[in-house]
């Protein structure tokens, strides 16, 4: 049974309900899985001003406790086509796991959630999945076996390099059951992958 840690951060919790539905994805192909998010760095009154979601129940994760884990499922929100500075601020301090090749050999994935159609989705999931590679980690993607992102019927998010969904401008958009759908996939994709590796 794999060990897998869906690690994100999420100002709004569009992101916090994709990782859940990439938990539930991974915990029905039988892997052991903790969901756990990077410290907030922005200051709690200007979280409280800006409508931060504060209620997550998810407990803050540490850098030590990384190479515990077999695959990392990495997710945040877009910030001008880049990773949030608070998840970039938590793999900064990886240095010394990079140092020891301690993440070399785990599975890493990607997901991410943008304001628009077009705010950059690709980008920001490169962007965490360069530092998977920096890591030595075997990257998953979210292949086009998930039919989901395909359609052409709905605006949805969805890449092959992770799972995405579309907050819209004011955020009032929540994650359509198709992009859940595709973020369950991807659980469930990393931890069979992340099962054969550690067989």
């Amino acid at each position: 049974m794999p060990k897998i840690l869906v690690l994100y951060y999420s100002s709004y919790g569009h992101v916090e309900t994709m990782a859940g539905a990439i938990a539930e994805g991974a915990r029905s192909a039988g892997a052991e899985v903790a969901v756990k998010r990077v410290p907030e760095t922005v200051p709690e009154e200007v979280a409280r001003a800006s409508h931060y979601k504060l209620d997550q129940p998810a407990p803050v994760a540490t850098v030590e406790e990384l190479p515990d884990y077999d695959a990392i499922i990495v997710g945040t929100g877009t910030r001008y086509g880049r990773m949030s500075s608070q998840m970039a601020a938590f793999l900064d301090r990886t240095g010394g796991l990079w140092a020891k090749g301690a993440l070399t050999g785990k599975v890493g994935a990607a997901f991410t959630s943008t304001a628009s159609q077009h705010g950059g989705q690709e980008t920001t999931l490169f962007s965490i999945i360069t530092n998977l590679l920096h890591f030595g980690m075997v990257v998953v993607g979210l292949p086009y076996a998930f039919q989901g992102q395909l359609r052409i019927d709905e605006v949805a998010g969805g890449a092959p390099y992770g799972a995405t969904t579309i907050a819209g401008g004011d955020g009032s958009r929540q994650p359509s059951e198709t992009e859940l759908d595709g973020a369950r996939f991807l659980g469930r994709h990393v931890a069979g992958v992340a099962a054969k590796l550690a067989g």
